[in-house]
């Protein structure tokens, strides 16, 4: 069976292609600036139909319990921020800790902690070039481990933070029924009523 796309499909079809192209181009560019760490597991990159993920582990950019970048992870990141700073892509920087308690005066649980460490590599994405309307800083203390807590190794994995890039290559899912109010049907109770003009 012969299908024929239209010209506004040709069209969408190579756009989402070179967007495509322009991810894996930038992915390699960041596995390349952040080879050594690649090299020993302390940095993971991947791809998926939604963009890039760099995973780095707590220990290349932080002292345990504090929050300030190292001068070797200012340099490492901010290689990566050079590598970002052209692309149109929206970036959340996330903070992750393991499940042991901490209580500073800075710090008075991992939910800071994480806070403050995803937005000092914001910061110094904005300082690298990076435009600030891409950036976004999230802190997840301790909610999203990725290994057992119950290990010190697992622990080790969990304090890490997450660069997402995203950069949506993948078709869009359906979107839900929009009223002609502009509310989408999804977040009205079935017997609610649409809100007057």
């Amino acid at each position: 069976m012969n299908i024929t796309l239209s010209v506004d499909e040709r069209i969408a079809e190579e756009a989402r292609k070179a967007k495509a192209e322009r991810v894996k181009n930038m992915a390699e560019e960041i596995r390349k600036v952040l080879a050594p760490l690649v090299a020993d597991g302390r940095v993971q990159v991947t791809e998926g139909a939604f963009g890039i993920t760099v995973e780095i582990n707590a220990s290349v950019l932080f002292a345990p319990g504090e929050a300030q970048l190292g001068a070797d992870a200012v340099r490492a990141l901010r290689a990566v921020g050079q590598v970002v700073a052209a692309a149109e892509f929206p970036i959340t920087v996330e903070g992750h800790t393991d499940v042991l308690p901490i209580a500073t005066a800075a710090f008075p649980s991992n939910w800071e902690l994480s806070a403050v460490r995803a937005s000092s590599v914001v910061r110094l994405f904005v300082d690298s070039g990076v435009r600030p309307a891409r950036l976004t800083a999230a802190g997840y203390g301790d909610q999203r481990p990725v290994a057992d807590n119950a290990t010190a190794d697992g622990r080790a994995r969990n304090r890490r933070v997450t660069i997402l890039i995203e950069s949506r290559v993948a078709e869009p899912a359906a979107s839900p029924p929009v009223r002609a109010s502009g509310v989408t049907d999804s977040i009205l109770p079935a017997d609610a009523a649409p809100p007057s003009p």
